[in-house]
């Protein structure tokens, strides 16, 4: 016998026309979700009340609540615990916890009496405070976490820290990774400019791109035609723009986002890229890394959180995260000269993703 189609709600903080991982895999799951025919709808949040309060996208309803402040990423959205409920939903899914979205929502669920599931996306932050108190967080969000039919891991190292933290047993968590193997169609086989270097991620402190640019002068003594693209934006942007400046680099550093509406120009690119790059100080499954590694494109991570799990898969080479500018430059340099052979090994694909998310919300269903 078929199943019945799923009547799913993404919860999160931010999504289109926002560019970023979390954006990115609720874009990419809810699509595929549609898809197989299952009905989802995207609540969000915006503190700039200039988006429109509902829209379609290839099937998937977009609702967005106002959220306060109009400044800043804390978007306390009371607006969310309305919406749901005022309509019939078979599973929330929350996506990440480091806003006020993700309490108000496991909130609602559990009065409401609805099954609600929780990816967690731990990442950093630029304001220190904030990324040192991820951990108080957490553990402020336990009776919540705990009340969740499953809390799904991106990434390995995430279950046995968030579990102490939460007080969560690790049977209730579930880990599956973000897709990324079968979400990029490249425009035909990779054929390297030899030159471009893209620095992946959102334009936040901790993001790394600042390693970057401090790198690029010595690649550029080996790889004199070098260019850097950062490819993001964000609140550092000006920042970076001066610290390219300063070391001399302007005339080689482009910092443009690709909006996700346009995700067939970031493909090109980046299928065409001698060198990805990802210098954070903590990642928890970076998406980025699976796509580029899928396009056989070389990845140069810093040595930290997730990164680390997948430099040991050999989907990427590591640096130490306070390596110096120079031996980091050499890195970079080393692997444009020399690219590895493409990832051999199996990467994760966005069906496996949607198949074990599938059953996570079957189970929640059956479990009400």
């Amino acid at each position: 016998m078929t199943e019945p189609p799923l009547r799913v709600v993404f919860a999160t903080a931010r999504y289109a026309p926002f560019i970023g991982g979390v954006e990115a895999h609720v874009r990419t799951v809810s699509r595929l979700l549609v898809e197989r025919g299952h009905a989802v709808t995207v609540l969000t949040s915006d503190p700039s009340g200039d988006l429109p309060p509902h829209e379609d996208e290839d099937g998937v309803e977009i609702l967005r609540v106002r959220a306060r402040p109009r400044r800043g990423d804390l978007y306390f959205a009371p607006g969310v615990a309305r919406v749901l409920a005022e309509r019939r939903w078979d599973v929330v899914h929350i996506q990440s916890y480091h806003t006020f979205v993700a309490p108000i929502a496991m909130r609602a669920a559990r009065r409401l009496g609805l099954p609600y599931v929780v990816t967690l996306h731990g990442g950093g932050h630029s304001s220190r405070l904030r990324h040192r108190s991820r951990g108080l967080q957490i553990r402020a969000l336990g009776p919540l976490l705990r009340s969740a039919h499953r809390l799904v891991a991106t990434a390995a190292f995430e279950i046995p820290l968030y579990g102490r933290l939460a007080r969560v047993p690790e049977a209730s968590f579930v880990l599956i990774p973000n897709g990324g193997a079968d979400a990029l169609r490249p425009p035909g086989p990779r054929v390297s400019d030899g030159s471009t270097i893209v620095s992946m991620g959102r334009l936040e402190r901790y993001k790394g791109h600042d390693r970057a640019i401090a790198a690029l002068p010595t690649v550029l003594e080996r790889v004199p035609g070098a260019r850097l693209w950062i490819a993001g934006e964000g609140p550092d942007e000006a920042r970076l723009r001066e610290l390219a400046r300063r070391h001399g680099v302007a005339d080689r550093v482009e910092i443009r986002g690709v909006p996700l509406a346009r995700r067939a120009e970031y493909v090109a690119s980046l299928s065409r890229a001698a060198l990805a790059v990802l210098l954070s100080e903590f990642e928890t499954h970076p998406l980025s890394v699976v796509e580029a590694a899928s396009l056989g494109c070389p990845v140069l991570v810093a040595d930290a959180g997730g990164s680390h799990e997948l430099a040991e898969r050999g989907w990427a080479r590591a640096v130490p995260l306070h390596e110096t500018p120079q031996r980091t430059g050499t890195a970079m340099a080393d692997l444009i000269e020399r690219p590895p052979p493409p990832v051999d090994v199996e990467l994760p694909t966005w069906e496996d993703c949607l198949e074990r998310l599938v059953e996570v919300y079957r189970e929640a269903v059956a479990a009400r």
